[in-house]
C-alpha cells in the first residue's frame, strides 16, 4: 500500500508545518505524508521545549553556555530538523539548504 504524500510549507524559525501558503511559512516547501509530518513536528517539539529549558538555564549565572545540554539538544533538533526537510524537500529547498551549510553531505 502506497502512502501519498501532500505538499507542506515550513518556517524553521516559527516550527510553522502548513498544507496552506499564508505570510512567511513557505520557507521551505516539502512532500510528506502523515507520518513523516508527525516526525517533523515531534523535532519542532523537542526544540521547542529545549528552547524553553534553556531560557531558564540564562536566569542562572553559573552555568556556561558551553556546558548546557539544553542549548546542545536544541543545536542537535535544528540539524535534524533540516535533515528532514532535505529528505522530504523539494528541488528549492535542498539547493537552499545545501546553500546553508548546515548538511555537510546528500544522504537520501
Amino acid at each position: 500500500m502506497k502512502v501519498e504524500k501532500q505538499k507542506y510549507y515550513v518556517n524553521v524559525g516559527t516550527q510553522e508545518i502548513s498544507q496552506v501558503p499564508y505570510g512567511n511559512n513557505d520557507d521551505f516547501t516539502i512532500y510528506a505524508d502523515e507520518a513523516e509530518v508527525y516526525l517533523l513536528r515531534k523535532v519542532f517539539n523537542g526544540m521547542h521545549d529545549a528552547d524553553q529549558s534553556s531560557f531558564w538555564r540564562t536566569h542562572i549565572p553559573f552555568k556556561p553556555y558551553h556546558n548546557d545540554s539544553e542549548n546542545d539538544a536544541y543545536d542537535a533538533g535544528i540539524v535534524d530538523a533540516y535533515r528532514m526537510l532535505y529528505q522530504l524537500g523539494d528541488d528549492s529547498t535542498r539547493n537552499n539548504i545545501k546553500e546553508l551549510g548546515i548538511i555537510l553531505e546528500d544522504k537520501e
